[in-house]
């Protein structure tokens, strides 16, 4: 099974993922959705998967940003606009394990995952 894992390179989380992955042997390819892009069926996928307010990334500064009458007022259609729009609003990483999808870095839920696949 082939890993994904969904971020920007310049992010302090994707940067301790990666580490934590490398450590543990684990084979990735890293997809940078600013480089890359990112397609809305993949969006799509993965807000069926955890929801649409679990990938939301709140904390971001370019979701600070917004206007308090956008932030108020959104609903998965909106959402998943501005993600596709500016994928930093993504919570970052994304890892596609075959069908699963985690979203953040948790070592602990990495480590439960990954011994899941060997």
């Amino acid at each position: 099974m082939t890993i994904t894992m969904y971020g920007i390179t310049n992010c302090d989380t994707i940067k301790k993922a990666r580490i934590w992955l490398e450590r543990h042997n684990v084979a990735y390819r890293f997809h940078d959705y600013r480089v890359e892009g990112l397609d809305a069926d993949r969006l799509d996928g993965w807000s069926g998967n955890v929801g649409w307010e679990i990938l939301l990334n709140k904390a971001s500064t370019t979701f600070r940003a917004l206007a308090d009458k956008d932030r108020l007022s959104l609903d998965e259609n909106k959402a998943k606009a501005l993600m596709l729009a500016k994928p930093t609003m993504i919570k970052r990483p994304v890892l596609e394990l075959g069908d699963r999808i985690l979203v953040g870095f948790k070592p602990d839920v990495y480590q439960q995952a990954v011994c899941g696949l060997k």
